[in-house]
């Protein structure tokens, strides 16, 4: 990689069920995960951040959709960051941070493409669909919104974003890793088109075998691919620190493995780093992992 990447700091937990996931980009930074990309030789600009309210200062208006307006204007915010940065040719790295800031993220960098008359892939790697609706979703929590929203699904406002229509195409949407699923979801994600590749998927055909072809949708007639990472897509055994565990995750070789081949694809554009809730790890555990996932998707390898 040759741009310079640019680390956007999202620090958002009004989107999720369990607090602390705000304090993830402190724990990345503490990890040195800029330190870790300098080291391999890549451009680092100064970190920025945008600016998030705390849920004390807020109340909650909508039981369907928790701290909408908040949500909403952070990621209204962030959607300009990304592409600012993609503009002028960084790589926009975002540190989350709950996973609503992904329709921020996504819009974004969808928007830059899209100016330039291209598409955007997206990998989706989670242990959940986050294709919920106000209608379907158990707790009204946006977190588990993100995906749908940014196929043009779900709350008005949210899904116009960044402009109005669906950020991406369903044909090139993977969703890899998911093993827990809401009842109100599995419909839709059935309906939406998009490709997906359970953690069964990944037991019977391997890793390897589920990322490439991940990377062969995500690219088709695309400019390149977002990647958004939800730390609960890993097993809580290598991964405790965040509040959606699920077990029987993917493991340590199996993520680097997963990261090590987007690297080898050199068409990833942009990325962010969701879900990680240092309130619950140990010792930043899970950040430290995180941080040699991020190296080993910009290029760190064994040889």
């Amino acid at each position: 990689m040759t741009n310079p990447i640019r680390i956007i700091g999202v620090p958002i937990d009004l989107g999720a069920q369990h607090r602390g996931t705000d304090m993830g980009p402190s724990a990345l930074r503490v990890a040195g995960v800029a330190a870790g990309l300098r080291k391999l030789g890549l451009e680092v600009g100064r970190e920025q951040d945008v600016q998030v309210p705390s849920m004390e200062s807020r109340v909650a208006d909508d039981s369907n959709l928790r701290f909408k307006n908040e949500i909403h204007h952070v990621c209204e915010r962030l959607c300009k960051r990304v592409q600012r940065a993609l503009d002028e040719g960084a790589f926009p790295l975002m540190y989350g941070g709950d996973h609503s800031l992904a329709m921020g993220s996504v819009a974004g960098a969808a928007a830059h493409f899209r100016a330039q008359g291209q598409n955007l892939g997206l990998i989706w790697f989670d242990a959940h669909g986050d294709m919920n609706s106000p209608a379907s979703s158990p707790s009204g929590n946006i977190h588990g919104m993100p995906l749908a929203v940014l196929l043009g699904q779900g709350d008005p406002s949210l899904c116009a974003i960044g402009g109005d229509g669906p950020k991406v195409d369903p044909k090139n949407v993977a969703l890899v890793g998911i093993r827990e699923v809401d009842l109100g979801e599995r419909a839709a994600i059935k309906a939406a088109g998009i490709n997906v590749w359970t953690m069964r998927d990944i037991d019977e055909l391997g890793m390897h075998v589920v990322i490439t072809r991940a990377l062969e949708v995500v690219c088709a007639d695309t400019a390149g691919f977002h990647l958004s990472f939800d730390v609960d897509g890993l097993d809580p055994e290598i991964a405790p620190g965040t509040g959606t565990r699920v077990p029987g995750g993917v493991d340590f070789r199996e993520a680097h493995l997963f990261m090590e081949t987007i690297a080898d694809s050199g068409k990833m554009c942009s990325a962010d780093i969701v879900e990680l809730n240092p309130i619950l790890d140990h010792g930043n555990q899970t950040a430290e992992l995180v941080k040699e996932l991020i190296l080993s998707a910009f290029g760190k390898a064994i040889l």
